[in-house]
């Protein structure tokens, strides 16, 4: 199949699935074409299979707001017609779900049939969709879609919930490529100059939102180092980064936590580690949980949204509710507290991960994309 896929070209989670299943369905023999305002971070074009498509927006005196929306379906006709493109596969509600529907009936009076699936991913339901002034494009755009994707079941209910949504929308949970973790090789020298002493490892990564509650990460550290030696490792960046810094500072504990920034690469970072922690006050998957279970870190989350889905409690980690940084703080010390529990956490967040390896999620998407195409 010929498929283009709209997606953010940024660190967000929307943006590395699509990319990832993008590489995936090219390395299968399809024909993929990313079309976005920037080269998807994640993506590398070293695939025949693989193309990308620039959606350029001029400035223009006109507009204190460029019209990204306009000319993203603009772009999208071009490519669909000279491209000759079976379908395409929408990540994000907005704007890209009303941009391919504009597409598809401006394609219409050309006699070209191009169907689109709409993949939601959270945050375009859960905060930027509760938005009322985007309430009647979201609705119209969710029920005018082909098909519709949600990553967990929560996100969907929660669609549901928020929306005047009428038609179907079918689970497919985000995924893991198991075997880039399998090839990474020994990561001992990484670890050394995350622990010099042998201390545990925490990890979180995320793009340092409100919504993370990052601070709750470096209190519940805080509480853990002050029992067992461990080393706080810090991956991202954003708005709540000096408050972070801030607050390390106030609680003496800068020396025991080191931020490394937005890097592309996370994954021999979490396989140095022992413990993830993610406390979010709103996940609608939980992407960097089941990251770092593919890479055989137990996980300390919170319950909300789809992690429940993600981290089962007592088996790959456990839960606790928003906030509650002492319960949180109390499960980390279960799992670090000997070799045997970390041990055994280890391989159930592993055995977790395998059941969202990209190879049980990929025919699901394919079998939709095969439905779709006639």
């Amino acid at each position: 199949m010929n498929i283009g896929i709209v997606c953010y070209p940024t660190f967000g989670g929307s943006g590395v699935v699509a990319t990832e299943l993008g590489k995936a369905l090219a390395f299968k023999g399809h024909q993929i074409h990313f079309i976005s305002y920037q080269q998807p971070v994640k993506l590398d074009l070293y695939n025949n299979n693989l193309f990308y498509h620039e959606v350029k927006v001029s400035d223009y005196p006109l507009f204190d707001y460029q019209p990204y929306e306009l000319v993203l379906t603009s772009k999208l006709v071009d490519v669909v017609k000279f491209e000759k493109l079976d379908l395409l596969h929408v990540h994000y509600a907005i704007p890209h779900a009303s941009a391919a529907y504009m597409a598809q009936h401006i394609l219409e009076k050309e006699g070209i049939r191009i169907p689109f699936i709409t993949t939601l991913h959270g945050t375009d339901i859960t905060l930027v969709g509760k938005d009322a002034s985007f309430e009647p494009v979201i609705t119209f755009a969710i029920n005018e879609s082909n098909a519709v994707t949600a990553v967990s079941e929560s996100l969907k209910q929660d669609t549901y919930q928020h929306f005047k949504v009428t038609r179907d929308i079918q689970v497919i949970p985000n995924f893991v490529c198991l075997e880039h973790y399998q090839m990474l090789g020994n990561v001992d020298d990484l670890r050394k100059s995350f622990s010099p002493n042998g201390e545990h490892v925490m990890v979180h990564t995320s793009n340092f939102r409100e919504v993370k509650r990052v601070q709750d990460v470096i209190k519940i550290f805080d509480i853990v180092r002050k029992q067992i030696p461990t080393t706080l490792i810090l991956v991202g960046d954003g708005p709540e980064r000096h408050k972070m810094e801030e607050l390390c500072r106030k609680l003496h504990a800068c020396d025991s936590i080191k931020f490394l920034g937005k890097v592309r690469d996370t994954e021999r970072i979490l396989a140095a580690s022992d413990l993830f922690v993610l406390p979010s006050e709103s996940e609608s998957f939980g992407l960097a949980a089941l990251e770092a279970m593919a890479a055989k870190v137990p996980v300390i989350s919170t319950n909300t949204g789809g992690l429940p889905e993600v981290n089962i409690h007592g088996v790959s980690g456990y839960l606790s509710n928003v906030g509650d940084v002492d319960d949180m703080a109390k499960n980390a010390l279960s799992i670090l507290k000997n070799e045997a529990s970390l041990a055994k956490f280890k391989k159930g967040a592993y055995q977790q991960a395998q059941q969202f390896d990209i190879h049980k999620i990929l025919p699901m998407y394919e079998a939709l994309y095969k439905s779709l195409v006639k």
